[in-house]
């Protein structure tokens, strides 16, 4: 496979976001087979969602197109490593390999600093900065038992 033509892809994905006053300097191609399945630059500005980031919505791309939730046997190739949420969005797409171009020590240089989200997932809860309350776990439980006896679920 030819990675470096896939990341100059991603790339060039994040330069134009810029350049065009779309979204944050971030993209994202997602390949499989050596073929470009879906590719997305940052869409968190021009979709109001601040999970849009580029890696989770070529994810949604390439789902959509492949007609499948399990992208195994796809590589993603990114303009930037991943954030928490980018990277747990990969995992559970259950991509083979993640390639990546600027780190985030680069992203928290121009201001897009994860690191307080590590810090905080390392904190217990009661000492997180947003606070976290469960509740009526006793009724949420019941979900959870009418899944695991569903013999017709689709698991993922």
């Amino acid at each position: 496979m030819d990675h470096e033509k896939f990341m100059r892809m991603a790339i060039e994905l994040s330069e134009n976001s810029v350049i065009q006053g779309k979204g944050g300097p971030f993209g994202a191609v997602i390949v499989k087979d050596g073929e470009v399945v879906a590719g997305s630059a940052n869409m968190v500005v021009p979709n109001n969602d601040p999970t849009a980031h580029a890696e989770v919505s070529a994810i949604r791309l390439a789902c959509q197109k492949l007609g499948d939730f399990n992208l195994s046997g796809c590589v993603i190739y990114t303009s930037c490593e991943p954030c928490p949420m980018c990277l747990g969005a990969i995992y559970w797409a259950r991509l083979d390999k993640i390639y990546y171009a600027n780190t985030k020590v680069d992203a928290a240089d121009i201001g897009f600093d994860d690191k307080f989200i590590y810090e905080e997932l390392d904190l217990p809860m009661a000492d997180r900065n947003l606070p976290i309350v469960q509740l009526l776990r006793d009724e949420a439980l019941n979900a959870f038992r009418i899944w695991s006896e569903n013999a017709g679920k689709t698991e993922y």
